[in-house]
């Protein structure tokens, strides 16, 4: 291990230039990959993004059957067909046969 070591610090002390600029270009590239504004970053928010326009498509679809629900529920015939199946309204002199599965 201090093999190691005193190999890398030669290596230093006799090409310092050299190696100021090899560790800026690592951390550089460190930078550039996780950073805050760093390619990693960038694809987690591009992933993000394409899920919330996903949601946001079938909020828009559960809007538009919601507002046809709506403009219905104002249809006599539409709260006539309400009233009969889900609290088995009749009419006089009607007879109502309720069939469960």
């Amino acid at each position: 291990m201090t093999k190691y070591l005193t190999d890398i610090w030669d290596y230093i002390r006799t090409n310092p230039k050299r190696f100021i600029v090899q560790a800026l270009l690592a951390l550089f590239v460190f930078w550039f990959f996780f950073g805050d504004y760093g390619l990693v970053t960038r694809f987690s928010m591009e992933r993000e993004h394409r899920q919330l326009m996903e949601r946001q498509g079938e909020e828009q679809k559960k809007i538009v059957e919601d507002r046809a629900t709506i403009r219905q529920a104002y249809n006599q015939d539409s709260i006539e067909k309400v009233a009969r199946e889900k609290y088995n309204f009749r009419k006089p002199g009607e007879t109502v046969f309720i069939i469960r599965p």
